[in-house]
């Protein structure tokens, strides 16, 4: 097989051996193909059980019902509770665009007043 310097270098690649690594690569996926059910099938075997006792469980399940107050009910829909009313007109200037919707009393981040921080000295409090 060629090397990476061979590659880079554009000198001539041997085709034939190439495709003779091509065709012992091939043949050993196909041996190990049919050998895999005589190393592996237990797995296989093994992935039906579990998949069969799965499926009766599910049934099982599917037959239990639940009592009333351990059953949920779907969430409401955001619309029943969230009113989104339309926005104010853009404004025309640039300077006007920022605080816009701040402007509006009913989109005004401050929901409760605003806050008011007293400037206070603990150590002047005490004394």
């Amino acid at each position: 097989m060629a090397s990476d310097a061979q590659k880079l270098k554009g000198e001539p690649k041997n085709l034939v051996d190439q495709d003779e690594i091509w065709k012992v690569h091939v043949n050993a996926e196909f041996e190990s193909a049919k050998a895999w059910s005589n190393k592996w099938g237990f797995l296989a075997e093994f992935y039906n059980e579990v998949l069969q006792q799965s499926r009766k469980l599910e049934e099982e399940i599917e037959k239990v019902e639940f009592p009333k107050h351990l059953t949920t009910s779907p969430p409401p829909l955001p619309e029943q509770y969230i009113k989104v009313g339309p926005s104010p007109p853009v404004p025309r200037t640039s300077q006007a665009f920022i605080g816009w919707r701040s402007s509006v009393s009913d989109l005004q981040l401050e929901r409760f007043g605003r806050v008011n921080h007293g400037r206070k000295s603990f150590s002047k409090d005490l004394g």
